[in-house]
């Protein structure tokens, strides 16, 4: 398990960890967006190279790598150098793929700028990028050398980056915390407090990598909402209005709440609480039936897929889920049947 620093002071732990090692070179990998916001609220960095490159999903391919990978090989990087990725998930995700497979490996440090990041991306060591239009589709699990929380850098959002990141501390709580689920319910959205609410993803997250680091059985529950949300957001990701990451598996959540339900896993109690209040934090969209048959195609392309059988992680009751559940084109159909009718 990687080191995650849940500190107050970004600057006191990056100084703390370099003046530790010795490296040759050092990359700081930013995207457009937090080089304007981030990367000014670092102080007093050594000598450095400034890698950046676009903002947003569709920059999370292996065409960036590539001159990410360029960049390195022109500023005579070695596997004794540093690569520091200062952004969200994509620049996480992208970042340690690029440092993990140069040169058969270097090392790096995540330092999530986002909620979504802080919460998931940056923990448990999954690294990759999308691929002709799949989530993910290519990528390893290797964790990082070092991971920097630092609640400071979510003050440089929009609301609709931290309603993306929260969909995942819904999540958080949906599988694991009952009492913490009954608690978020009565906070309002204005009064929500981010730090704590970042601790306790983080530790639900750490607690169930530790256990099943590489994904073969308990880790797969972190993948509610995932299965129904992944292929959505891969649908919608080429149009003029993408969907962003918390955005679709919000989406996703509903859906495998109302499979769970049709399972018998949950009460329909349950469903219309989960449903009503993910509907209270984010816009309702109407998936089109014209849309059905890409986000099945999508969804076949699961990673958690075996063979031709799709499985999901489900709810049992709130607060636990499990996984390998098998479902079916009808399912997924009436999920996102039952998605628009609320």
């Amino acid at each position: 398990m990687n080191k995650i620093d849940n500190t107050t002071n970004v600057n006191e732990s990056l100084h703390s960890f370099l003046a530790s090692k010795e490296y040759t070179h050092i990359a700081i990998l930013v995207d457009k967006n937090t080089l304007k916001h981030c990367y000014p609220l670092l102080k007093n960095l050594p000598e450095h190279d400034l890698m950046i490159i676009e903002s947003g999903e569709d920059q999370k391919t292996i065409s960036t790598c590539i001159d990410v990978w360029q960049g390195l090989t022109d500023n005579q990087f070695d596997r004794n150098g540093l690569m520091i990725n200062l952004g969200g998930g994509v620049i996480g995700d992208l970042g340690g793929f690029c440092a993990r497979t140069f040169k058969r490996g270097m090392d790096f440090i995540n330092i999530p700028t986002t909620l979504l990041a802080q919460v998931d991306a940056s923990i448990g060591g999954k690294l990759g990028v999308d691929f002709n239009g799949f989530k993910n589709h290519v990528g390893i699990f290797s964790e990082p050398d070092l991971v920097i929380i630092d609640t400071v850098f979510l003050k440089t959002l929009p609301k609709s980056e931290l309603k993306s990141g929260f969909a995942e501390i819904i999540k958080h709580h949906l599988i694991a915390d009952d009492k913490a689920w009954s608690k978020l319910l009565s906070t309002k959205w204005d009064a929500m407090n981010w730090p704590s609410l970042v601790k306790h993803s983080i530790n639900i997250k750490k607690a169930v990598v530790k256990k099943d680091p590489n994904e073969k059985g308990l880790r797969k529950t972190l993948n509610f909402g995932h299965t129904l949300g992944h292929a959505i957001e891969s649908h919608y990701l080429p149009s003029p209005s993408p969907l962003l990451h918390g955005e679709a598996i919000a989406i996703g959540m509903i859906g495998e709440s109302y499979l769970s339900y049709k399972k018998m896993m949950i009460t329909k109690e349950e469903l219309d609480q989960i449903t009503n209040y993910i509907n209270s934090v984010y816009t309702k969209i109407n998936i089109a039936d014209s849309d059905l048959g890409v986000i099945m195609k999508n969804i076949r392309q699961d990673k958690k897929n075996k063979g031709n059988i799709i499985l999901a992680a489900l709810l049992n009751g709130i607060g636990t889920a499990v996984w390998d559940c098998q479902i079916n084109d009808e399912d997924i159909a009436e999920a996102l049947m039952y998605y628009n009718q609320t």
